[in-house]
């Protein structure tokens, strides 16, 4: 896959990630505890993406660098809450699997993309 195909595919993904969790917070119990886990989760979810296509408008690899690891800072965070959800027995775990697979997916994907532009610079 060629370099072009790959920030496409990665715009593809990023997206229909902060898609998924607008749908999961959408589907959260009313609870007090799920709506406050789920607001920071929607947060940092879908902020994921909006790094990500900053990264690729950035002017400078320093400044590409840093829309990425902003984007990795978030998924973190939203690993966490998503830990939180389960471990806290709001949702349960095989339905938050699939989701946490993507976002460390995602993680390696971009840990890979700052590591080579370190590289270069």
């Amino acid at each position: 896959m060629r370099s072009g195909e790959r920030g496409s595919d990665l715009k593809r993904r990023t997206k229909v990630f902060a898609l998924r969790i607008i749908r999961l917070y959408g589907n959260l119990p009313p609870s007090t505890t799920a709506q406050v886990i789920g607001k920071q989760v929607l947060r940092s979810g879908t902020s994921v993406g909006a790094h990500y296509r900053e990264a690729t408008r950035a002017r400078s690899t320093k400044e590409f660098i840093s829309k990425v690891e902003g984007g990795l800072q978030e998924l973190e965070e939203t690993a966490y809450w998503l830990e939180l959800l389960i471990e806290g027995k709001i949702i349960t775990e095989s339905l938050l699997g699939d989701l946490m697979r993507e976002a460390d997916e995602l993680t390696a994907i971009l840990v890979s993309s700052a590591r080579t532009a370190k590289k270069r610079l």
